[in-house]
């Protein structure tokens, strides 16, 4: 089913003398989903991406703009009548209940033409608890499960019904860290498997990414940049977006462009076409070559190894961080001098910012002496 969003804006009113202004917790959202897709609403807290998901739920009313599911205007319906799937971050689940009539209760709430004999009830319900692969655990009451398993058995109810669009808000937070990566798995074979419009909130970057068709980044309920993880992550359009996707974080330093070169400090980094100016620099940590006479120099913290690869841990006068982190292979790691790291770095790696606007300018770069 697709999904389109017109000029989608809510604003909720403000709360006595204190803070009597309104606020808008989405502005003017425009998107279109496309029939059968992943996508990933991703941002801090406060962004908007759960008010937005509530709208397409039907459980908050927008201020102005338009829903649509396929050529139907939803907007104006309430959330039994939309088709959808809800997860929530805590579940829900009903404890006095076992899994078995967990799963099975939207369904012994339909009516009229809808209304299942309970054999197909039955059927449904033993079919989703088969897709979330709890069918083993159907007579369990919520209180003998495991989080991943109780995650499980909320997908399972909301998927039972077979909804034109699942929305999942935040449903893996409460997991600890193996079994968050575990059940993102299982969320993207099962959207797969049932070729489901699925829309999926997270403040995970990572999660985000690592499953998403597309991924929708806001802040202050403004989308900041649409497009592919892949994409979205080699091209961000400002500054937050470089900063926000990442684990490390984008290295961001005080920069000048000055004759045809880029200048970190008084460390000459890359040759520049362009505009003379003050500038943002941010660096990917993977952007980092050790490089015995490499033109950017950092004191050395530390050196963390994680196995694969090692984190080194610098300093510049010039990083609007306390830290600067740099990924490198273990190979490298005897360029890693003492006291002192000196590095080269990777032009498409490089990404330079807008010092009052901190919107991404574009420049022609190639490593210094090529």
């Amino acid at each position: 089913m697709e999904v389109i969003l017109q000029n989608l804006t809510k604003k909720f009113p403000g709360r006595g003398r204190k803070n009597p202004d309104e606020v808008t917790a989405v502005n003017d959202f425009n998107f279109e989903i496309p029939d059968g897709s992943l996508i990933g609403l991703l941002g801090p807290s406060g962004c908007g991406k759960s008010t937005t998901l509530h709208l397409i739920s039907g459980l908050l009313k927008p201020t102005s703009g338009k829903i649509f599911f396929g050529e139907d205007d939803v907007t104006g319906l309430p959330p039994e009548n939309r088709g959808i799937g809800l997860v929530f971050q805590n579940y829900a689940l009903y404890p006095h209940l076992t899994v078995k009539q967990n799963i099975l209760f939207p369904l012994e709430n339909l009516k009229g033409k809808d209304k299942l004999s309970k054999q197909e009830m039955l059927e449904k319900a033993q079919e989703a608890a088969r897709l979330v692969q709890i069918d083993g655990l159907m007579e369990r009451k919520p209180g003998e499960l495991s989080g991943g398993q109780q995650q499980r058995v909320a997908i399972a109810r909301a998927l039972v019904k077979m909804p034109r669009v699942l929305l999942l808000d935040e449903p893996l937070s409460n997991l600890d860290a193996r079994l968050r990566l575990q059940t993102r798995e299982e969320i993207r074979r099962i959207q797969q498997e049932t070729g489901i419009t699925t829309i999926f909130v997270t403040h995970d970057q990572e999660e985000a990414m690592s499953i998403s068709d597309q991924i929708v980044v806001m802040k202050d309920g403004i989308v900041q940049q649409t497009g592919k993880p892949q994409e979205v992550y080699d091209d961000p359009l400002n500054l937050f977006v470089a900063k926000f996707l990442g684990n490390p974080q984008i290295n961001v330093f005080h920069g000048e462009i000055k004759g045809n070169r880029l200048y970190i400090g008084e460390d000459a980094v890359l040759d520049i076409q362009g505009t003379e100016r003050e500038v943002y620099v941010g660096i990917r940590p993977e952007g980092f070559v050790p490089k015995a006479d490499g033109p950017l120099s950092c004191g050395l913290r530390g050196v963390e190894v994680m196995g694969r690869d090692i984190s080194v841990v610098t300093f510049n006068k010039a990083s609007l961080a306390p830290a600067v982190r740099s990924i490198i292979s273990t190979e490298n790691m005897a360029d890693i001098g003492s006291t002192t790291a000196r590095f080269a770095v990777l032009p498409h790696k490089v990404y330079l910012f807008d010092k009052e606007t901190e919107e991404r300018i574009y420049y022609k770069t190639e490593a210094v002496g090529q």
